[in-house]
């Protein structure tokens, strides 16, 4: 290890098993190497200087970012990979989906967001009874496991339209819709999961009994990012309190559930290890976050942000590896299809899984950027020493939390009782 880690109090005591970093160590790690370099080890507590030197991923900021994190601490990153092996094996997963973009009109508006549709416009997407059917059985046909159901946040309260659409399929609310959809996809062999943005405790019951696992980004605990001007502003339910409290409900009621954080929608460094500490918490208390996603920014050329640089590549290893610091036993996944030229990196840095790649729908919510085809993916996962599985939804170590009929029905093509992953035959 280097003279760094060897010299940090705090990193040797998370490798040994028995501390949890705190906001403060991390900003003090990641502040000491990056402003002074690798080889004095000495700490520099000002969050301010840090965020100077460091980086401050607003509309302003522009990718010369990168001349500012050349010196980021190789440390964390080895200390990441340690923690990575101590906790995790040399097994990285996957879901093998579709995604079924069930509704995208939303009353929300977030300003790097091309996912939301307005109706009328071409992509607008509210899909009957017959269409759900229908993209469920190509879904099987493909052998595929997980069924993503997406949809934006409430529509009916904004859109005439949306209303409309319910009635004609014969659907009281959109959850009633989800609620359909996800029995006919478990009818057709599929498992579902969720993410319709913040549901009510009652809504979170009634999906729980045919969903495996559901999930909700956080994306940010920064209130400031609600402020005019910056990247929630009119999107009022990706307030942090009112995320939170969805994932508390989702907690009592112990769904397994998958949050993360949009890195470079306006943050800062010290939001962000304040976010991955809000999330920490949620687990702590309950014990159902099975994944964190961290996501990178990527502009969209029909969004507000389109001329904000896409996430700086290395702060963006730098977020995983503190992830994994703060978290050690965590299951932590990026998407490879934003990082297409570089996703390998991130197997060095701490992460397990690779989230959902499908073999028959786009990423309805990126969709200028493609999935690595099944076969890439192992491919370049074996070259790093790792060995690829496909997962359920659901993680193995959070597939007890699944309703009883749900989980016999996961057992059916797992890999044996003791071993919840999808048997090879299966998904290959």
């Amino acid at each position: 290890m280097s003279e760094l880690l060897f010299q940090s109090e705090c990193l040797n005591a998370v490798l040994d098993g028995n501390y949890d970093a705190t906001c403060d160590d991390i900003l003090d790690i990641v502040c000491a190497d990056s402003v002074h370099g690798s080889h004095t080890g000495k700490k520099k507590k000002s969050a301010e200087l840090l965020q100077s030197s460091l980086l401050e991923h607003s509309a302003e900021v522009s990718s010369s970012v990168n001349s500012h994190i050349q010196n980021t601490p190789e440390e964390l990153f080895e200390a990441a990979c340690a923690l990575q092996s101590i906790h995790k094996s040399t097994i990285t997963t996957f879901s093998k989906k579709a995604f079924l973009n069930v509704v995208n009109l939303c009353r929300d508006i977030c300003t790097y967001c091309t996912y939301k549709a307005e109706p009328g416009q071409p992509k607008a997407t509210m899909m009957s009874r017959q269409t759900i059917n229908d993209s469920l059985y190509m879904a099987s046909k493909y052998g595929c496991i997980e069924a993503l159901l997406v949809t934006g946040e409430r529509p009916e309260e904004r859109y005439e339209q949306a209303r409309q659409w319910l009635a004609k399929n014969n659907f009281e609310s959109t959850v009633d819709c989800l609620v359909y959809a996800s029995e006919q996809a478990l009818n057709m062999g599929l498992f579902p999961h969720t993410n319709a943005g913040n549901l009510r405790r009652s809504e979170l019951a009634q999906l729980q009994k045919t969903n495996v696992s559901m999930g909700l980004m956080l994306e940010s605990d920064s209130t400031r990012l609600s402020e005019p001007g910056m990247a929630h502003h009119l999107a009022p339910s990706k307030l942090p309190a009112n995320r939170i409290a969805v994932l508390e409900e989702a907690g009592r009621l112990k769904i397994p559930i998958t949050t993360g954080l949009l890195l470079g929608i306006g943050e800062t460094i010290k939001e962000t290890v304040a976010s991955l500490d809000t999330i920490r918490k949620l687990h702590k208390q309950y014990g159902h976050i099975q994944e964190v996603i961290l996501q990178n920014f990527q502009p969209k050329p029909d969004t507000a942000m389109r001329h904000v640089p896409p996430t700086d590549h290395r702060y963006f290893m730098i977020i995983v590896a503190i992830c994994r610091i703060m978290m050690p036993q965590m299951n932590i996944q990026i998407p490879p299809n934003l990082s297409p030229g570089s996703y390998r990196d991130f197997l060095s840095v701490g992460i397990n899984d690779w989230g959902g790649i499908s073999p028959l729908t786009p990423d309805f919510v990126n969709p200028e950027f493609p999935w690595p085809a099944i076969d890439r993916l192992q491919h370049d996962t074996e070259q790093a020493g790792r060995t690829l599985e496909c997962r359920f939804p659901v993680y193995p170590e959070f597939a007890h939390m699944v309703p009883t009929d749900l989980h016999m029905r996961m057992s059916e093509i797992a890999q044996s009782q003791d071993i919840m992953l999808v048997s090879k035959e299966v998904w290959r």
